[in-house]
């Protein structure tokens, strides 16, 4: 487990204790269940004890979703930043394979899943066009469909490792 784990769980509890006692106090107090009566200052003790209790539980909360919202902000902008690498090696190997402007555009629409026909219209070409791109697109990478393509980037991610040529 990790530390800030613990300290949450141990923030719970603290808060959980404290809320605890005044439920406990009020319910006692109402069914009149308290045999003896505590001394006035036990009594002001245990309160600003269970007070502060809450009030350390307060802030150490807000300082804990501070933490995680921060990791969260982190996590993110590492994400995008991923991204963003992702796509660079993707145009470096458009570059390496010496694809046109025209490959690139019908590769990377390929790669994110678009029909033929679909990147024919987008491009405003004919799907034969598209075809003829795609085939050469396949002989450069030295892969033979559309998968194989795909595969080529999508191991990389997983493998995390430099794609080479």
């Amino acid at each position: 487990m990790s530390r800030a784990y613990v300290g949450l769980v141990s923030l719970f509890i603290l808060q959980f204790a404290c809320a605890a006692f005044f439920v406990m106090d009020i319910v006692m107090t109402i069914l009149g269940l308290r045999a003896q009566p505590i001394s006035w200052q036990t009594r002001e003790i245990l309160e600003v004890g269970a007070a502060f209790g809450l009030i350390l539980g307060g802030i150490l909360g807000y300082l804990a979703l501070a933490r995680t919202r921060e990791a969260t902000r982190q996590t993110q902008e590492s994400l995008r930043v991923a991204s963003g690498a992702f796509y660079e090696v993707i145009f470096e190997n458009f570059a390496t394979w010496e694809l046109t402007k025209a490959e690139a555009d019908v590769a990377l629409f390929t790669i994110k899943g678009l029909s033929i026909s679909e990147i024919a219209d987008l491009r405003g070409t004919s799907e034969g066009t598209i075809k003829a791109q795609l085939n050469s697109i396949y002989r450069k990478s030295g892969t033979s469909n559309r998968s194989m393509l795909l595969g080529y980037f999508v191991e990389h991610l997983l493998d995390n490792e430099p794609v080479k040529s």
